[in-house]
């Protein structure tokens, strides 16, 4: 695919999320949503069975188009299934999304990069893949959560990593920085409607 049509593509379709999510968002205020679990519970509970597979699907987009902060996609999961249910869905859609979003980064290189981070963020760690250990950065960077996960998984795309390689990484270290977010969004959450 030509880079000025995948730009294009690249283009419509973060617009298209965007939309949807703002719609979503003054869909979620006026039906209470995100301030009561009661209400979040019920809106998911029309999909019945689906309804995991629908917030995976969903939290595996964001991953892929970084529109939201994830952390209010892990928030989600734990309001919609606890944190048991939570975590595991968690861990799938942000592993789903990761991998996807490196291999999107394989096919189309660093114009995807260019296209939707800021230039501040891709200066910032783009020379880690100038570094012989580039890997094992990553892979460290990966296991703790503070560090930028979806630009870095988009980073590695860059490089000559394997996918088998990323997958094991993605696989092993997202789940100690998804369940640091998961059970320490769970105990803020309950605390807060404690205060309430």
């Amino acid at each position: 695919m030509e880079k000025p049509r995948m730009r294009k593509m690249i283009n419509i379709l973060t617009i298209i999320f965007t939309i949807a999510s703002i719609a979503f968002l003054i869909y979620g205020i006026k039906t209470d949503i995100f301030y009561s679990e009661k209400a979040l519970r019920h809106f998911m509970g029309q999909f019945g069975i689906w309804a995991p597979t629908i917030f995976i699907i969903f939290s595996a987009i964001q991953v892929v188009f970084p529109v939201i902060p994830g952390g209010l996609g892990l928030l989600a999961g734990v309001l919609l299934f606890g944190p048991g249910m939570g975590f595991v869905y968690n861990y799938i859609s942000v592993c789903i999304g990761s991998i996807v979003a490196f291999l999107i980064a394989k096919q189309y290189g660093k114009s995807v990069i260019k296209l939707l981070f800021s230039k501040k963020l891709q200066e910032k760690y783009s020379k880690w893949t100038e570094h012989e250990k580039f890997s094992k950065i990553f892979t460290i960077a990966i296991f703790f959560p503070l560090a930028p996960d979806d630009f870095l998984c988009y980073l590695a795309g860059t490089t000559k990593m394997k996918i088998h390689k990323f997958t094991t990484i993605i696989l092993l270290g997202k789940p100690l920085a998804i369940a640091l977010y998961t059970f320490g969004l769970d105990f803020i959450v309950r605390n807060l409607s404690m205060l309430i």
